[in-house]
């Protein structure tokens, strides 16, 4: 792990420490068999999966891991229905955009609240991820972040780093993602600064201790999710 917890399991993509005993990154099928036996000297015991069924399946390109993931708990928890009809309008192809959050929050509310239930039964360490490590990933992130009370900066800078980090990862994909391209600086920089300023209004007006509450997520759970990030945060 470097300096900024960007994470360098072998293969991993967009890899990075949330906090405590909490990570995330880009798709599982990136890592190598290698790259699993580190996760899981770090201490990773559960995997949790936000795409959605038909985001899941190896490329011809993705590495052969053997048996790696048998040592592992894998919770399908998809943050979406994408063929939600209001979803779908907003989010046209997929979730790439912290402006619609609070969309996914409001249409979804019982997806979110089952990845922190998921954390919270989870017996060691937690690796969330999604596609790109980007998105729903950043949305878990940031709630996770807000529950342990980060700073506005950390959540911003937390977001941005993941979208810089995807995006380097454009600059030499192939086969080419169907969607997105590598963008230079100058066009980065802009979308950096607008979409790191979305995600934290989405998590502060959120509020995400009161919203997993209303949604089923219960007090000792809440305790569990914030022992997993080292937190000391008064509920």
């Amino acid at each position: 792990m470097n300096a900024r917890g960007q994470i360098s399991w072998d293969g991993a993509v967009n890899a990075w420490l949330v906090a405590g005993s909490v990570y995330r990154m880009g798709r599982r099928e990136w890592l190598t068999e290698a790259g699993w036996k580190e996760a899981y000297r770090d201490g990773i015991r559960t995997i949790i999966d936000l795409r959605n069924p038909g985001e899941r399946q190896r490329r011809p390109s993705d590495p052969d891991v053997g048996a790696a993931l048998d040592v592992f708990d894998v919770v399908l928890a998809p943050t979406e229905d994408p063929e939600h009809p209001e979803f779908k309008a907003l989010c046209d192809p997929y979730l790439n955009d912290p402006a619609h959050y609070a969309a996914n929050a409001r249409l979804f509310p019982d997806r979110l609240a089952a990845v922190f239930k998921a954390i919270a039964a989870a017996p060691g360490g937690v690796v969330i991820h999604c596609s790109a490590g980007r998105d729903r990933s950043g949305m878990i992130a940031a709630m996770l972040q807000d529950l342990a009370g980060a700073s506005d900066a950390e959540i911003v800078a937390s977001y941005q780093a993941a979208m810089r980090s995807i995006n380097e990862r454009h600059r030499t994909m192939w086969p080419p993602h169907p969607h997105e391209r590598y963008l230079d600086e100058e066009t980065l920089a802009p979308l950096l600064e607008t979409r790191g300023a979305k995600v934290l209004d989405f998590v502060r007006e959120l509020n995400t201790h009161e919203f997993l509450l209303r949604n089923g997520v219960t007090e000792p759970e809440l305790e569990a999710v914030l022992a997993a990030l080292g937190a000391r945060v008064a509920l």
